[in-house]
């Protein structure tokens, strides 16, 4: 899976999103473009696009939306302190790559809304029903979702909501069955024991469930390292301390389920993670 899947594109031509707080306002007013250029530098934690990704194997999308102040179009796109692309744009993406390949599966977790009301929403599970019609599987139990299951329906999409709306949709799965535990820190040992208490305190069924091999940096560190960005400042030197965590993780009911990163294409993160399904019984039922 890829974390904030959808900032490849930051738009610095975008207002700022509502969510961001007053002193990132107050920053933006008064330095302008040169303020978002830098943002963008800490806000995009991807480089491929939906495509991209997808082709490279990601099958787990973290989706943030959001609508736009003052939009007379009154448009919903995907956001991270900037806006992004259209949601409709994003979704038709990844609809075109699933008509080509009938057997792959996607997962698309929408965990967090900015500026949306009940409309908006209403929306929302309208452009899902054009786009993907039947190909969205029904909530049901977790431990149900086989492959063999979702081939034998023709179901490709597996749509999480955190928001009480999908207790009204059928094809809506709750969010709290994708939980995603934060460790909202920038030192790397602190993520990895973070990572394996999280893993130690899963619910062996009912969910699925997603390890977040992804540092966060405090304002001081933006500070230090505003003009290098996210990529180089953090997530590159962590690398080889987060990949061996990866490394040595099993699939399965009480290991790992859904791993997300930032830059999914560095190193070896995309081959390592699908390495660890091959590891499992053969027996087992293939669950994702």
């Amino acid at each position: 899976g890829s974390h904030d899947s959808f900032s490849f594109y930051i738009d610095e031509a975008s207002p700022v999103g509502p969510e961001q707080p007053e002193t990132v306002q107050n920053f933006v007013s008064v330095f302008g473009t040169v303020a978002k250029k830098l943002m963008r530098k800490w806000l995009a934690t991807q480089t491929m696009n939906f495509t991209s990704q997808l082709g490279a194997g990601i099958r787990y999308f973290d989706l943030r939306i959001s609508t736009k102040p003052r939009d007379p179009d009154n448009e919903l796109y995907f956001a991270h302190g900037l806006f992004s692309a259209k949601v409709k744009e994003g979704l038709e993406e990844i609809n075109a790559f699933l008509a080509e390949h009938p057997k792959e599966v996607v997962f698309l977790d929408f965990n967090h809304f900015y500026g949306m009301q009940k409309y908006h929403h209403e929306k929302l599970v309208q452009m899902l029903k054009d786009t993907y019609g039947n190909k969205m599987c029904p909530a049901i139990f977790a431990h149900e979702v086989t492959l063999q299951y979702l081939w034998e329906k023709e179901h490709q999409v597996l749509v999480f909501y955190h928001s009480p709306v999908a207790v009204e949709v059928a094809f809506l799965w709750p969010g709290q069955m994708m939980p995603a535990p934060w460790a909202n820190t920038t030192d790397t040992e602190k993520l990895i024991q973070f990572l394996q208490a999280s893993i130690t305190e899963r619910r062996k069924k009912g969910s699925f469930f997603i390890s977040q091999v992804v540092l966060t940096p405090k304002a001081s560190t933006v500070v230090k390292g505003v003009a290098s960005g996210l990529r180089e400042t953090i997530t590159e030197r962590a690398l080889p301390a987060m990949m061996e965590w990866v490394r040595t993780q099993k699939a399965g009911e009480s290991g790992v389920n859904i791993i997300t990163a930032d830059f999914v294409e560095l190193g070896d993160f995309i081959s390592t993670v699908i390495k660890l399904n091959y590891a499992l019984d053969e027996g087992e039922d293939d669950t994702t």
